[in-house]
């Protein structure tokens, strides 16, 4: 940036905390000055700024040299980078209506604003020049990894096209971006909008105090004294479908929670659906690929649609095998109850957790109080400390947008700052279902000066009541320790450019350090550490740790196939090479039957509020679960043969893997932690479906 464009954006800055200089601690965002009134000129401002830097890059009369060009592209756009990761971050863990309005006004101008760069011609073409000249250059890895990314990048954003291709592509884009944020608004909505409300206490016979409790809090919160609520959050719904007597209840709450944004009002999805995977395939086309999945897949690690199939379908066929042995299990307890029919979905959770607890005499009740949220957190940080040495402290002196959040200092043993780390832990109206990691600041050198990268893990775990913590099921800890997998990624960068930082990796790789992270939530060895009752302060005990030891493959079956059937659904979406033209119900329907799927397990997300793949990112991506699955259980067993705190294997993975963001191929670096390619023997005997014979993921299935 020039000096008079930095001068222009902190005059308008002086009005407008976004865009003033950040005198915080850490440089962390002015939450407690930011209104939305803010966003739209920063944001707008920003995109000035961005262009005068672009213009300038592209209409330098000096040589193209990777300084000047490749380097430059990287740096610019800070300001915009800056303002509109506090947006978009917000507008998934802390939205309003106002600020959804906005979100839908500047998704063309920024899609507009990100074309104008990728299909800038003189641009281009210093680009190009650099492209074809790199190996006279001499880069290092790392610039020529960000030569690659860059020079991509403009071939997959239509800088070869010709005018009605560039003018077409625009208009897809713009569709795209609107049409995406639509279909998660309206997610968020018919989440939003469903509240079980009950006013018979025999109606909540079955369910555990604590979730009683909960019920009655939200009532409290929404002003309604005597009944209880439970929503469609999954923290309420999950363990009422888990534990509730009345089968007819836990049907209706299924069923609205099954049914969001099909329900043919303002926010039903199925339009949205159509016209999101129409626009993909035809842009897709455009750029030269036959499906939007041969789009996306040419970045990533397994390369191609067959090699994606062919991991699926060698894990989909025990999985299902298991699953119906599941049914089968469950089938005979109906018919002990004297109830008539097939096994339901909304059957599946309640005698799932019957014949644990008969089976393995296992409570989930019986574990959650050893699972305090504080006790997991102290315990991801011991985790942390114990493999790489880095330390956390709570600061109270940085701003935050919700009372909820807290701000954490992270650094090595020796106290040198590694990064500023937030935690949003609890469900509200405006935050988003689900969990995840983001940044607010990612890592990258500046005049040879590391800057400290910010970053945040948000969930929607169990709220504390008036007489209770906050108590996780294990399952819950297990996401706490599979975001912040996430969040080392991003606070353990060590890479000069911001392109390449962090979690900037394919996502069939970027799973792989936050599903290694589970396997500690799970270790006997690590559970004695931090598994403490919150009122006793005693540990788990051994007898319980055997039990879930026991039980550590029960039910995998349904939880493999309902992941799978979603993962085949997203595929299905993604590989049409001509429009969809038919209702996404009954496609979906059509889809789930040609695999096979029972009927009493649907896909763990149905089309209608697939926010993974229609608002998320993941588009011809969800797969990389279980492909990352294969990586992390292949990777643990390394651990898992000398010990789980093996200090120098630690350490060796986080030099090649958790430091080097996108510096290299993920199946390079992947090899060179592990000095071999992984196969699916781990995962398969982890989910107690070692079955079939193992998949190798090769050079030839990357």
């Amino acid at each position: 940036m020039s000096c008079n464009q930095q001068n222009k954006a902190e005059t308008i800055g002086e009005d407008n905390p976004l865009l003033a200089n950040w005198d915080t601690p850490y440089g962390a965002p002015p939450f407690n000055q930011i209104e939305n009134k803010h966003f739209l000129p920063a944001i707008e401002e920003a995109i000035r700024v961005h262009k005068a830097e672009i213009e300038s890059i592209a209409n330098n009369p000096a040589t193209p040299t990777f300084e000047n060009t490749i380097e430059a592209l990287d740096a610019s756009g800070t300001v915009l980078t800056r303002v509109y990761s506090v947006f978009g971050n917000l507008n998934s863990a802390e939205t309003n209506s106002e600020m959804q309005v906005i979100a839908q006004q500047i998704a063309p101008e920024i899609t507009k604003h990100n074309d104008d760069i990728y299909m800038n011609q003189k641009l281009f073409d210093r680009v190009k020049q650099i492209w074809d000249r790199q190996l006279e250059l001499k880069l290092n890895n790392e610039q020529t990894k960000l030569l690659e990314v860059k020079y991509k990048a403009f071939l997959r954003n239509g800088a070869n096209l010709d005018t009605k291709g560039k003018e077409r592509l625009r208009k897809i884009n713009s569709e795209l971006a609107v049409i995406s944020l639509k279909f998660g608004d309206n997610v968020l909505a018919e989440t939003n909008d469903y509240a079980l409300e009950i006013d018979d206490e025999k109606d909540l016979a079955g369910l555990p105090e604590d979730v009683v409790n909960a019920a009655a809090e939200e009532a409290k919160a929404r002003d309604k004294e005597g009944i209880w609520v439970f929503t469609l959050q999954n923290a309420s719904v999950m363990p009422f479908l888990q534990y509730a007597k009345n089968r007819k209840l836990r049907e209706d709450i299924w069923n609205a929670y099954q049914s969001r944004g099909n329900n043919g009002n303002a926010h039903d999805n199925r339009i949205n659906i159509v016209q999101l995977v129409n626009l993909r395939m035809e842009k897709a086309q455009l750029l030269g690929y036959e499906s939007h999945s041969d789009y996306i897949l040419a970045e990533r690690m397994a390369k191609n649609s067959a090699t994606v199939f062919s991991l699926m379908d060698e894990i989909w066929k025990p999985a299902l095998q298991k699953a119906k042995q599941e049914e089968a299990d469950i089938a005979k307890l109906l018919k002990a109850d004297t109830i008539e029919g097939d096994v339901q979905p909304y059957d599946w959770r309640y005698y799932t957790e019957k014949i644990r607890q008969q089976r393995y005499s296992l409570d989930e009740q019986e574990m959650k109080p050893y699972f305090s949220l504080d006790g997991v957190r102290k315990g991801v940080f011991m985790v942390c400390d114990k493999l790489y040495g880095l330390k956390f402290k709570q600061v109270k002196d940085v701003p935050v947008y919700h009372k909820d959040v807290t701000a954490w200092e992270v650094t090595e043993k020796d106290g040198k700052l590694l990064g500023l780390l937030y935690m949003d832990f609890f469900p509200r109206a405006g935050k988003k279902g689900g969990a995840w990691m983001t940044s607010y600041r990612k890592e990258k050198m500046t005049d040879g000066k590391r800057i400290a990268p910010i970053i945040s893990i948000v969930c929607n775990f169990t709220k504390p009541t008036v007489t209770t913590p906050s108590l996780l099921t294990f399952d819950e800890a297990s996401t706490f320790f599979h975001e912040f997998g996430h969040a080392l990624h991003g606070l353990l960068s060590k890479v000069t450019y911001e392109t390449l930082s962090g979690t900037s990796v394919p996502t069939d790789f970027v799973e792989l350090p936050s599903q290694i992270m589970e396997n500690w939530a799970a270790d006997p060895q690590v559970l004695k550490l931090y598994a403490k009752h919150y009122k006793t302060g005693e540990t788990i005990p051994q007898e319980l740790i055997e039990k879930m030891q026991a039980a550590a493959t029960f039910d995998q079956g349904f939880a493999t196939v309902e992941y799978l059937a979603a993962a085949y659904l997203d595929m299905d979406y993604h590989t049409l090479t001509k429009p969809l033209t038919q209702n996404v119900t009954p496609y979906e329907e059509e889809e789930m039957e040609k695999l096979g799927l029972i009927k009493s397990i649907i896909p763990r997300y149905r089309s209608t509020y697939y926010n993974h793949i229609f608002n998320g990112g993941y588009s011809a991506g969800y797969y990389s679960y279980i492909w990352s699955a294969v990586l992390d259980s292949d990777a643990y067993e390394a651990f898992k043969k000398t010990s789980v705190f093996n200090r120098q294997m630690a350490q060796s993975f986080r030099k090649k893997i958790l430091e080097r963001g996108f510096t290299s191929d993920p199946a390079i670096m992947y090899k060179s932690f592990r000095g071999a390619d992984p196969s699916t023997k781990a995962l398969l005997a982890k989910r107690g479906l070692l079955a079939e014979p193992e998949v190798q993921l090769t050079d030839d299935k990357r």
